[in-house]
C-alpha cells in the first residue's frame, strides 16, 4: 500500500481523532490570510494561548466527567468563587501566595468530592447536583465582592502567573532561549513517548501504522511544535499560564493512558454497569474525577484571576459551557467512554483561534455567538455522524 493511500485510509477511519486538528488548521489558514499574517504574529499567538488557558484547565477536567457520563455546570462560578477567596487572602488577609494557591486547590477538590458525594453515593443526576451548586457559588461569589465590587490584586507574583513570562537567560538573535529549550525538550519527550508506545503494540502483536507515515506523523507534529515555539520565542517566550497548561495536559495525558486509574475511568464511561461487575468501584472513580474537576476550578479561578490582577462579581460566567464546547470540539463523545485530553486542549484553541480571529476582523458579538454555537452543533453532529458509522 502506497503512503498516500495508508494516510487517506488512517485518517478516514480515525477521522474522530484528526477531524479537530484539520479544523484547526483550517481556521489558521483562513485567518492568516484574511488579516493579512497578522493573526500568526508572535504578540497574537502569545496572547490567544494566555486567554484559551482558563477554558483550556476547566475542558481537560469537563472531559474526564463528560467520558463517565456526567456533567458539572457549577465549574465556571467554582472557579470565580474561589479565585475571589484568593484575592481576599492575598489582599485582607495577608497571605503569602505560596501558601494562598495550595489552599485554593484544597477546597477546588473538597468542592469537586462534595459534588461527587451527591451524584455518586445520593444518587442525585449529575446535571441537577451541580446546577445547585452553580447557584450556591454564584451566590457566594456575589456576597463575598458585594461591598468592594472588585478585589484589586497588588501580588506582583501572584499577577505574573496570568501575565508573565519564564525567565530569558539569554536572547540568542533576539529569540528566548530557554522557551528553545523548552520546545526542544518538548520535542524530545513527543518523540520519545511515541516511539515507546509503537514498541509496547509491536511487543503484544497489537495493529501498528507502517514506518513511513510514523515517521511523517512524528516529523508534521515535531514541525508544529518547533514552529510554535519559535513564533513564541520571538515575542517574550512561553508564558507561565502555557507553562501550566502543558503540565495539566502531561500529567492527565499520563494518568489517562499509562495508568490502571485511567483505564477504570473509560471503562465506566464505555458501560458503568460492565465495569461494576468486573469488580471496578464506580463509586469510587466517579469521587476521583468530581475531585479533579473541583482541583481544575480552582486552578482555572487562579489563572483567570491572575490574568485580571482583580477578583470580580462577573468572574466564572459562562466558564462551564465555554469549557463544554471545547470538550466536544475536541471529540468527547456524548454518550460516554471517548474523549481524550489533548484533545480537551486543541477544542479550547479552536474555540479561542476562532474568538480571537472574528475580534481581529471586527465581527460583531452577536455574529461571534452565532458561529461558536454553529461550531458546537456542527462537532457534536460529527460525533453522532461517526459513531452511528462505527
Amino acid at each position: 500500500m502506497s503512503l498516500y493511500k495508508e494516510a487517506k485510509t488512517l485518517i478516514s477511519e480515525n477521522i474522530r481523532d484528526y477531524g479537530m486538528y484539520i479544523a484547526l488548521f483550517v481556521i489558521i489558514l483562513t485567518f492568516s490570510f484574511m488579516t493579512d499574517g497578522l493573526f500568526m504574529s508572535s504578540r497574537n499567538i502569545s496572547n490567544l494561548l494566555d486567554s484559551a488557558g482558563y477554558i483550556a484547565v476547566l475542558a481537560v477536567g469537563m472531559t474526564l466527567v463528560i467520558v463517565i457520563r456526567h456533567i458539572d455546570l457549577s465549574v465556571g462560578y467554582v472557579a470565580g468563587f474561589l479565585g475571589a477567596i484568593a484575592a481576599i487572602l492575598l489582599t485582607q488577609a495577608g497571605v503569602s501566595m505560596y501558601i494562598t494557591i495550595p489552599i485554593i486547590l484544597i477546597l477546588g477538590i473538597v468542592v469537586g468530592l462534595f459534588n461527587g458525594f451527591l451524584v455518586a453515593q445520593i444518587g442525585i443526576p449529575s446535571f441537577v447536583a451541580t446546577l445547585a451548586g452553580m447557584l450556591i457559588f454564584r451566590g457566594a461569589l456575589l456576597q463575598v465582592t458585594e461591598k468592594t465590587g472588585t478585589i484589586i490584586i497588588q501580588d506582583d507574583k501572584f499577577n505574573a502567573i496570568g501575565n508573565g513570562y519564564i525567565p530569558s537567560l539569554l536572547q540568542v538573535n533576539g529569540l528566548h532561549l530557554l522557551s528553545l529549550i523548552v520546545g526542544l525538550v518538548g520535542i524530545l519527550l513527543y518523540i520519545y513517548s511515541e516511539i515507546s508506545t509503537r514498541r509496547n503494540k509491536v511487543k503484544y502483536e497489537f495493529e501498528v501504522v507502517s514506518k513511513g507515515i510514523f515517521i511523517l506523523k512524528l516529523i508534521f507534529i515535531s514541525g508544529i511544535i518547533a514552529y510554535l515555539t519559535w513564533i513564541l520565542a520571538g515575542y517574550n517566550g512561553f508564558s507561565w499560564t502555557v507553562m501550566i497548561i502543558l503540565l495539566v495536559v502531561i500529567v492527565y495525558h499520563f494518568l489517562t493512558t499509562k495508568t490502571v486509574l485511567g483505564r477504570h475511568i473509560y471503562a465506566v464511561g464505555s458501560n458503568p454497569e460492565a465495569a461494576h461487575l468486573s469488580g471496578m468501584n464506580v463509586k469510587k472513580i466517579t469521587y476521583m474525577v468530581f475531585g479533579s474537576m473541583g482541583m481544575l476550578a480552582a486552578l482555572s479561578g487562579i489563572l483567570f484571576t491572575s490574568r485580571l490582577q482583580s477578583a470580580t462579581t462577573t468572574a466564572g460566567t459562562l466558564f462551564e459551557l465555554d469549557a463544554i464546547a471545547a470538550a466536544y470540539v475536541g471529540g468527547v463523545s456524548a454518550a460516554g467512554g471517548v474523549g481524550k485530553v489533548t484533545g480537551a486542549i486543541i477544542g479550547a484553541i479552536v474555540m479561542a483561534s476562532l474568538s480571537n480571529g472574528m475580534n481581529l476582523l471586527g465581527v460583531g458579538i452577536s455574529y461571534q455567538y452565532i458561529i461558536r454555537g454553529g461550531v458546537l452543533a456542527l462537532a457534536v453532529i460529527f460525533d453522532v455522524m461517526t459513531r452511528k458509522k462505527r
